[in-house]
């Protein structure tokens, strides 16, 4: 019996081990193949960084529907960045690439992550097993960068360059063309807490971290991860349902579809967009949230023609150009890349030539003969991306009949204070709501339509805010860093600025009464 027992105990220890053994196998694929999407994504990340002009987001990037396991691959992405200035000295110091592994180097960025700070590596891949052969000169060519930079360890390393978590809430937006505000939110409320936006809507409200990414109803386009920032540019254009609406620079398509949902199906939306290869990702977009009045136009919104009959009954245009960025840097991971890690963050070479096209779409908005309302955003913090731009287009904007209007009344975070008239501007705060957008409305007057009067009795054209009075005051520093530190002390040298300027009297609390 016992020799029974025994030989029946040894297969199921042996039967037990095969299991481990093939629990371990998938293991290492699933970590093989983690390692090359994780490559995949990160040389996309890196040559977009090193052109400063980044397809999309490093989130998006990771969840776009190619990735199988996005939480292993957005984990490893991530640490690999923040370690990446590490890697690379390492790499340098030790000299073990050849030409063949150079040409891999994002693949060999993410191996040498897990071999030097992750978790062990199997001998599972060609470059896993040539790198693993030097593991003991990577880790004895760490030591040595060490006490060169004269730490204790990488965690103090890393600190020197870490920038902190903002912490804000998950924002969603429902798409109100396939489910109800009130439906949705007793679905979410089934697993998470969940509460309205008293500001719009169609928004809702979870709690910070909220990972919503794998949930049905964003994955049937029932709802929408978009901050509140963004969620507040279509509204502030307001089109009314049978409306025809030019979305000038439309990918990735958010903005987009909000407008088809406020328009509620009626009208026609055409969706502008120059590069081709975010075409497909607005495609997708329109087709997840079900909008059927959107017409997708691969062209250069600055090659479209006013004059042009096609256009001749376009209402609204949403000009959202393209910007910086730096509003949402933190919320899009803008502190792992390179560039930033290196002090780059701030080129003002590449703001110029931003705020130069910028205020250049936005005097062609102008121009189309039926437009009712403008709405200009970015999701930069940038002075001379947001109010510069505003201040530069306003004489020509009166010039046709055009008024900056006050979108969201309620609302307190108003524009810099450098021009008269700023207050009609919206500015969101990133620290505080997640993103730092900018929005201007114009509206124009009913005299300054086709067809209509735009003189007053003494033949002058109307003017709301009349270009004498479009002064600069005295100058407010351009907000153009995300170290969260820097975002404090400049805005509280702007206050100290604005305060003395206004005879010791502070501009915030004035307006706000």
């Amino acid at each position: 019996m016992k020799k029974k027992g025994g030989v029946g105990g040894g297969d199921g220890s042996r039967k037990g081990n095969e299991d481990k053994r093939g629990r371990l196998r998938g293991a290492e694929r699933s970590a093989y193949f983690a390692r090359r999407e994780a490559a995949k994504v990160l040389r996309v990340v890196l040559e977009g960084d090193a052109k400063r002009r980044a397809l999309a987001s490093i989130k998006s990037l990771i969840y776009q529907p190619s990735i199988r396991n996005k939480k292993a691959t957005f984990a490893l992405l991530c640490q690999t960045l923040k370690h990446l200035p590490i890697i690379k000295d390492v790499l340098e110091s030790a000299s073990i690439l050849n030409t063949k592994w150079k040409r891999q180097q994002e693949l060999i960025y993410i191996i040498v992550y897990d071999i030097l700070f992750g978790q062990e590596v199997s001998l599972v891949g060609d470059a896993e097993k040539y790198l693993m052969r030097r593991k003991d000169a990577l880790r004895s060519t760490l030591k040595q960068i060490l006490l060169q930079r004269n730490v204790k360890n990488v965690k103090q390393l890393i600190a020197l360059h870490d920038v902190p978590d903002v912490s804000v809430p998950r924002y969603v937006r429902v798409n109100t063309l396939k489910l109800d505000v009130d439906t949705a939110l007793l679905e979410l409320q089934e697993k998470y807490s969940v509460q309205k936006d008293d500001l719009l809507p169609d928004l809702l409200i979870l709690p910070p971290g909220t990972d919503l990414h794998d949930h049905p109803l964003v994955k049937n386009g029932s709802i929408f991860m978009q901050g509140k920032a963004s969620s507040m540019v279509a509204p502030a254009l307001s089109p009314e349902p049978g409306w025809e609406v030019l979305d000038a620079c439309a990918a990735p398509g958010n903005k987009t579809v909000h407008l088809a949902a406020l328009m509620k199906r009626k009208g026609r939306i055409i969706a502008c967009e120059l590069q081709k290869e975010r075409i497909k990702r607005l495609k997708d977009t329109i087709k997840l949230s079900g909008a059927s009045n959107i017409q997708v136009l691969n062209e250069d919104f600055l090659n479209i023609s006013p004059k042009d009959p096609s256009y001749s009954k376009v209402k609204a245009i949403l000009l959202d150009p393209s910007c910086s960025g730096s509003g949402t840097a933190a919320s899009r991971l803008d502190h792992l890349l390179p560039s930033t890690a290196a002090g780059q963050d701030t080129d003002m070479e590449r703001l110029n030539k931003l705020a130069a096209f910028q205020r250049k779409a936005l005097q062609h908005a102008l121009l189309f003969p039926a437009v009712e309302r403008i709405v200009y955003s970015t999701c930069s913090i940038n002075q001379i991306e947001n109010e510069d731009v505003i201040i530069s287009v306003l004489p020509i904007a009166e010039s046709h009949g055009f008024q900056l209007a006050k979108p969201f009344p309620e609302w307190q975070c108003r524009g810099l204070p450098v021009f008269e008239g700023s207050e009609h501007l919206v500015r969101t705060d990133p620290a505080k709501d997640g993103e730092g957008f900018f929005i201007a409305l114009f509206n124009r007057k009913e005299a300054s339509l086709p067809g209509r009067s735009n003189k007053n009795e003494t033949g002058i054209p109307h003017r709301s805010i009349r270009t004498r009075n479009v002064q600069r005051k005295k100058p407010i520093l351009p907000f153009i860093c995300t170290n969260p530190f820097r975002m404090w002390l400049h805005n509280q040298l702007n206050r100290g600025i604005i305060a003395k300027s206004r005879g010791g009297r502070n501009w915030r609390d004035k307006r706000a009464g």
